[in-house]
């Protein structure tokens, strides 16, 4: 499919799991109704409380959590970037989780999964103090997955400020990127759009970031401003404050385009 609709999904996630899962399920069966074939959800989209009360919400994949949107998937006949869920972690003795991107196809079946390898720890006094580290454990496989809609590279939030994983991931094909976040507004305000266009325009793919806002369980606030930008690096659409849906339509023609007209990705000596 060469064109097509796709959509994000901006949530406010606390720790009401029922709740969360719920609304998700709404907000792809809203963008689906509204002519979508991909949808994309924010990062921990089901579950967002205590850091030390992560390891017990840890679930597997397949899982609850997953086998209730993949059923949405298969409902609404949508491409699904399930944000991301904690997948229950390696036996460490740590009690970590992963940080995992699910993709269900429109069968409901799971197509792919990406688990986070960049983790936040980052201390700006006064301001923002997260260390994801703490309880969750880095992933290692970059992943792209070829699709009728394209061939996608996911990504989870603060991979977003490490180019170098979507540079591997356009070598392997990749037109559309997918971006879960829980960006928080500090880091949002300075830093969201200006990365998630440096990343579209370099890679010369759509990206979509569906974002978290408001204020999480960790003691600060999400910056929203989920967004899809193109290949040349235009802001095609932009959620509106709290909770809701940006559309806009992937041309994947565009993506040819671009990269025949600018041909950086030909150009690489390094």
């Amino acid at each position: 499919m060469r064109r097509f609709v796709a959509a994000v999904a901006q949530m406010a996630s606390g720790a009401d799991r029922a709740r969360n899962v719920g609304r998700a399920s709404e907000l792809v069966r809203t963008a689906a109704a509204r002519g979508a074939r991909l949808v994309v959800l924010p990062e921990v989209f089901a579950w967002r409380g205590p850091r030390e009360a992560e390891s017990d919400q840890a679930e597997t994949i397949p899982g609850p959590t997953s086998d209730a949107l993949a059923a949405v998937a298969r409902e609404t006949c949508v491409w699904l970037c399930m944000g991301s869920v904690l997948e229950r972690g390696p036996h460490d003795g740590g009690g970590r989780s992963w940080n995992t991107s699910v993709l269900v196809s429109p069968s409901g079946e799971i197509a792919a999964s990406y688990r986070k390898i960049h983790l936040f720890d980052v201390e700006l006094p006064g301001r923002v103090s997260v260390r994801e580290s703490d309880a969750r454990a880095p992933g290692t496989q970059v992943v792209t997955v070829s699709t009728e809609l394209g061939t996608i590279g996911m990504a989870v939030c603060y991979d977003l400020r490490f180019p170098e994983l979507f540079r591997r991931q356009v070598a392997a094909g990749a037109e559309l990127l997918t971006l879960p976040s829980a960006f928080t507004f500090v880091t949002g305000a300075a830093h969201w759009a200006v990365l998630c266009r440096a990343r579209a325009i370099e890679s010369q793919c759509y990206l979509l970031a569906a974002n978290q806002t408001g204020p999480s369980a960790h003691g600060h606030l999400d910056f929203g401003h989920s967004m899809i930008v193109d290949p040349w690096g235009t802001v095609l659409a932009e959620a509106p404050e709290g909770e809701g849906l940006a559309m806009a339509e992937i041309d994947r023609d565009y993506v040819v385009r671009v990269r025949r007209e600018m041909p950086c990705l030909e150009h690489r000596r390094l």
